[in-house]
């Protein structure tokens, strides 16, 4: 069913169905969005052998530190400039710290080039009874997000074997909380049976999801203060 269609790096993915199909509107605060995608940046490099996290234990307040296993770029603009911010950084950036800071305006970056890619085009709606106009990005096909969805909610209901993408992906669907956005009966339940497939995944995949979920819960803690 999907053979025939390109796969999109985890963080477009995680942006597509962060968001509305038919509003353009996203499910939850862009900030927590964009440090999915930080992480789902990670994921993808640790997947294709570029980035590594040290293995020794590391008491620093940011938890385990980047370094690159492979310095050689992946013919991807954000990707790449991932992979420079690592290799220029000294001391070694902590994970949590990264996350923080790449986060920052990955949003805009991921949807500028989902935007020049030909996936989002810009739309002008009108609000308050047309007196107000804001601009929207929608998808200009909706098989991206359905096939992103529809290898979660397989993987959910156990009709497919986790492949390392999709079981990464199902990590940070999880802990943003946007299995409600797959369309499956129990939320709660197939947010749990993502968390478990998620949790089979490699160890630094692992501490990647882990280290978004906390930082999400932060960003939900000082919203509060």
């Amino acid at each position: 069913m999907t053979a025939s269609i390109a796969q999109l790096p985890l963080r477009d993915e995680l942006f597509l169905l962060g968001h509305n199909d038919d509003t353009g509107q996203p499910h939850i605060h862009r900030q927590a969005l964009a440090l999915g995608m930080a992480g789902a940046v990670l994921a993808d490099l640790f997947l294709a052998g570029r980035i590594a996290l040290h293995d020794a234990e590391d008491t620093c307040p940011g938890g385990r530190r980047l370094w690159l296993h492979l310095d050689r770029p992946v013919g991807d603009l954000i990707a790449d400039t991932a992979i420079t911010s690592v290799r220029y950084a000294n001391p070694a950036p902590t994970l949590r710290g990264w996350l923080s800071w790449f986060a920052e305006d990955l949003y805009e970056r991921t949807r500028a080039g989902l935007h020049a890619g030909g996936i989002l085009h810009r739309t002008s709606r009108r609000r308050l009874g047309g007196l107000a106009r804001t601009e929207v990005y929608l998808a200009t096909d909706s098989k991206w997000a359905v096939v992103a969805r529809s290898r979660l909610r397989y993987l959910a209901a156990g009709r497919e074997p986790p492949d390392n993408h999709t079981a990464a992906l199902a990590g940070f669907v999880a802990v943003l909380g946007l299995a409600a956005h797959l369309y499956l009966d129990d939320t709660n339940a197939v947010t749990a049976q993502l968390r478990a497939i998620a949790e089979q995944h490699h160890r630094p995949v692992r501490d990647i999801t882990a280290a978004v979920d906390a930082a999400v819960g932060d960003l939900a803690t000082a919203a509060y203060r």
